[in-house]
């Protein structure tokens, strides 16, 4: 399958609907946090990422292991291979169990690309991770501008995302999508981790903020993202440069993985949002089952006759 011929000329879908619903899901990782650990799983996994690709893994590999975490975490959440493993699992065990998160919901995926995913998860490589960039907790720390359009009032959706919880996201949603453009997916995951490098040191005003800001925007951008680059040692500095160079534009296939993944995450984020506002109580107790099966099910359900509720 195929979004556009060798020439950029569009042929078909330009964007593969069967990976929609793992978009969606997987989305939620922006949100998912658990005690005695900072920030949300997509937060600590952007740190993860930056981390093993400091301490001198491949970005190649990085994109396989965060992504087949991020897959396997949809599910599970932080039942993570740390976690599992201080629980007493064995190695097997722990694999087994990520292997079954990771294969509950990615029956969509190339399927070249989900054995390859799924392999990292059965036979973990160990990677020393290296110190993490300044701009990698900048970056955590810095919201998203919410959504805004020139000649009106900014709309904010409390609580924000941040910078870091995007680009992973985009990242693992890149990596998803290379298959559909023929696209290579450490170079796509690269480019994500690194396209808000600016807004390390760069507050956010949205789309507004950029155009009021006029001939100014592209020296700032430059500048700031500089300062980032600038934190990297010579040769992951240029493997970033160079992945970075698929941004502006979708004239290459990696361009249009990743532009597809970042328009995608930015409007899934606003309709989370929404569809939280829309949530009914018969989607909660009925189709979820919040009041599951077991022992007590009946005098549950009696208590809430019986109160009334809801």
């Amino acid at each position: 399958m195929a979004a556009a011929d060798q020439g950029g000329a569009p042929s078909g879908p330009a964007a593969p609907l069967e990976l929609r619903d793992l978009l969606v899901e997987l989305n939620d990782l922006k949100r998912v946090r658990s005690a005695g650990r900072t920030g949300s799983i997509a937060e600590r996994l952007f740190a993860q990422g930056w981390g093993m690709l400091t301490g001198g893994a491949s970005p190649e590999e990085v994109a396989l292991d965060i992504t087949a975490t991020a897959l396997a975490a949809t599910r599970l959440c932080d039942l993570d291979a740390a976690f599992l493993a201080s629980a007493g699992l064995s190695d097997a065990a722990v694999a087994e169990v990520l292997v079954s998160g990771f294969d509950a919901v990615t029956d969509a995926l190339d399927p070249a690309l989900r054995e390859r995913l799924r392999e990292r998860l059965q036979i973990r490589t160990e990677v020393v991770p290296g110190p993490l960039p300044g701009f990698v907790a900048a970056l955590a720390q810095q919201p998203r501008a919410g959504v805004t359009c020139p000649g009106r009032a900014r709309i904010l959706l409390e609580p924000p995302e941040n910078h870091a919880e995007h680009c992973l996201m985009v990242a693992v949603y890149g990596v998803a999508l290379s298959p559909f453009y023929r696209a290579d997916p450490a170079t796509v995951f690269l480019a994500a981790m690194a396209h808000h490098f600016h807004n390390a040191a760069m507050p956010d005003a949205g789309f507004t903020g950029e155009m009021l800001l006029g001939d100014h925007l592209g020296p700032i951008m430059e500048t700031t993202a500089r300062w980032a680059l600038d934190a990297l040692d010579p040769a992951l500095r240029d493997q970033v440069v160079r992945a970075r160079a698929v941004l502006p534009d979708d004239a290459t296939a990696e361009g249009r993985a990743f532009h597809a993944a970042d328009c995608i995450d930015r409007v899934l984020q606003i309709a989370q949002h929404l569809n939280a506002a829309s949530l009914t109580m018969q989607t909660v107790l009925d189709d979820m089952e919040l009041v599951h099966a077991g022992p007590v099910k009946g005098f549950h359900d009696r208590v809430l006759a019986d109160m009334r509720i809801p």
